[in-house]
């Protein structure tokens, strides 16, 4: 049987027309019986670097017994100039996690999908030690397994007091490896109820890696951490 961490998770490419832009990951999340399709904010639109992708494709399993069996779903970011996904801000400014309701017509017979829901979400911030190992399935640089579909998982570890807005912001940092391609995967932590079809904790969605910016390029190795922002955002933009 399948892992279903790794059918929680899906690819994302970004189009403007029929122009290719960029790779990402996604996960699913189910709240009263509607599906979502989580990301970050900034591949769907991110105005510094000017990516404006019109729509998005994502991967979906249609067979839990064959895994090299899955279907393209192309969805459209806006309609009437208006887009279909929501984001979120907080008093520090833009939250950089967005969400998409998914049109479950459109979706495949026996789609093969692991979502997250709200009761995978942390109740109490204690709980999660500085320090605790973590995983981030995703596709980072676009490499998953091509043949069977499923992503690949990188270990890291929470890097600053959970709980606390680190600087502010509405994240906490992860310590491990990641690359482009990484931007919007669940960041999660073992979940000692084995008996959970899906035994994962879903603390927070992975951003970006975060460096010094005065960090001297020659001499100085990248500090290798990165933001994840807190996954209790998804009930404000999930109501």
């Amino acid at each position: 049987m399948i892992e279903s961490l790794l059918l929680s998770t899906t690819r994302i490419r970004t189009f403007a027309g029929a122009n290719v832009l960029t790779a990402a990951s996604g996960f699913f999340f189910r709240r009263s019986g509607r599906m979502y399709l989580v990301t970050s904010r900034h591949v769907l639109l991110d105005e510094p670097s000017e990516h404006h992708p019109d729509r998005i494709e994502i991967e979906i399993h249609t067979d839990i017994e064959t895994l090299a069996s899955s279907v393209v779903i192309s969805i459209p970011l806006y309609e009437e100039a208006k887009a279909v996904w929501r984001h979120a801000s907080d008093a520090a400014g833009p939250v950089d996690v967005a969400v998409i309701e998914l049109n479950r017509a459109v979706w495949p017979p026996g789609a093969a999908v692991r979502p997250f829901g709200p009761e995978h979400l942390v109740g109490s911030l204690d709980s999660v030690r500085v320090g605790a190992a973590l995983l981030v399935p995703g596709y980072p640089l676009g490499f998953h397994d091509t043949v069977h579909h499923l992503p690949v998982a990188r270990w890291a570890c929470v890097a600053s007091a959970f709980g606390v807005r680190f600087q502010g912001q509405g994240y906490f940092l992860t310590d491990g490896r990641t690359h482009r391609g990484s931007s919007g995967a669940p960041v999660v932590l073992a979940w000692t109820d084995a008996k959970k079809e899906l035994p994962w904790r879903l603390l927070g969605v992975h951003s970006s890696r975060l460096d010094m910016r005065d960090r001297d390029m020659v001499q100085d190795e990248s500090l290798g951490l990165n933001c994840a922002w807190y996954a209790d955002v998804l009930m404000p933009l999930t109501e």
